[in-house]
């Protein structure tokens, strides 16, 4: 669909096209507009592996329709979009607004998402060549959204785990952002792990020590490799460990198949940290435990684990202390262990804000939420605020203040 009327041989017209694929799409251009990126997770392969291995798909509820704008055949701007019939597997919990549409007689699904799917992690943002002015192509590209969700009777477009760089411009276009939080470790220039227990208090110093010490008293051993050091084998093993995992506390509810683990050997494993558990006495052996970290640049990003064992400690020392400790080593800045916090803000943790995006076509129902989502990001900053205050930080630790509320990045 051409966009404007000009036609300048120098300056090609854009042109809007809606791919159901991402396989449809470059993935040289991709990537040109995706890895400079900080997120991992807007990537060529890490989105085809999702579809081709069938976790993100129609038949599980996620209908790819990437709005692409391009240049004669250059790839100029890019928008990972997905139609819905549900929430799953987002990780900001609108079913409220669900409820609310309901008792209004309103529809609230088919809805129009954009994220990477199953990933509680910040970074969404269109990808947009930095030649481009981003502030018009990001009008451009929210008003044909406007349109494809008009004409497909969609109740609303939402932007999740924004990037917070880009919330402004979508903001200006008329969203509601809504406030929620994740659990990201900073690293203040640490340089061993005795920096990072130093932060803590006496009480929770002596805790995670006796934490760590659970694992030789286990006769356990633990390991971290990444990339080209992991083995082949590995791959589809860590399915196994977060099958397990989903069985044991998600009701069995598996968002990605074996196929997508085991294809991120082939063209992701360059991403991939595995925080592996092994008998002291076999250290070649199979693992007992897994822990699976993406990283990318200074940030890592856990993202599944699990178990054969119950072990003390076992989970606080492959998801939280080895990958800090292996973090440290490697320079990297920002640790988000995933979903979740109820352990988290004990291991040095603080609450981070983050915002999802959200336009209404009921004028009903945006009104009413617009009334209210001022108060409610109000009552969230309470909430981190209170999470934040009550962390086992050092009083006297001269890093303490790169935690405190105040000081964590909107």
């Amino acid at each position: 669909m051409a966009v404007s009327p000009a036609a300048d041989p120098q300056h090609p017209a854009p042109r809007l096209v809606w791919s159901n694929r991402i396989a449809d799409l470059p993935q040289d251009q991709w990537d040109a507009l995706a890895v400079p990126l900080g997120t991992p997770f807007l990537e060529w392969h890490w989105l085809h592996n999702l579809e081709s291995s069938g976790s993100a798909v129609p038949q599980e509820g996620w209908l790819p329709n990437h709005l692409t704008l391009w240049r004669g055949d250059r790839l100029v701007a890019a928008a990972v979009l997905y139609v819905k019939g549900h929430s799953y597997g987002e990780f900001v919990f609108d079913h409220q607004w669900a409820e609310l549409s309901h008792r209004l007689g309103l529809s609230y699904y088919p809805k129009l998402v954009g994220m990477a799917p199953f990933t509680p992690a910040e970074g969404y943002r269109f990808l947009v060549d930095p030649k481009e002015d981003e502030a018009a192509i990001t009008a451009m590209l929210l008003a044909e959204i406007d349109h494809f969700c008009d004409r497909n009777r969609l109740s609303g477009c939402h932007f999740l785990f924004v990037d917070p760089t880009w919330r402004s411009l979508v903001e200006a276009q008329g969203y509601l952002p809504w406030k929620h939080h994740s659990y990201i470790w900073t690293n203040p220039n640490y340089q061993t792990f005795e920096d990072y227990l130093g932060a803590f208090n006496a009480n929770q110093r002596r805790n995670i020590k006796r934490e760590c010490k659970a694992i030789d008293k286990a006769n356990l051993v633990l390991k971290v490799r990444s990339g080209d050091e992991i083995p082949h084998g590995y791959f589809p093993k860590i399915y196994d460990f977060y099958s397990g995992t989903c069985d044991k506390f998600w009701g069995g509810s598996k968002y990605l198949t074996r196929t997508f683990f085991k294809q991120l050997h082939g063209h992701y494993r360059d991403r991939v940290v595995l925080v592996t558990a092994h008998p002291a006495d076999y250290p070649d052996d199979d693992p007992i435990a897994l822990s699976f970290c993406i990283r990318k640049g200074d940030r890592l990003y856990g993202r599944y684990w699990g178990t054969e064992l119950e072990i003390d400690a076992l989970h606080f020392n492959a998801c939280y202390y080895k990958p800090i400790e292996w973090a440290i080593a490697q320079g990297i800045k920002h640790f988000d262990p995933g979903a979740g916090g109820r352990h988290k803000r004990r291991r040095g943790f603080p609450a981070t804000p983050n915002y999802s995006l959200h336009r209404l076509y009921s004028q009903r129902l945006r009104q009413i939420l617009t009334s209210y989502i001022e108060q409610v990001n109000e009552l969230e900053q309470q909430q981190i605020d209170a999470i934040n205050q009550d962390m086992p930080f050092s009083k006297t630790h001269p890093d303490l203040g790169l935690f405190l509320p105040g000081n964590v990045s909107p």
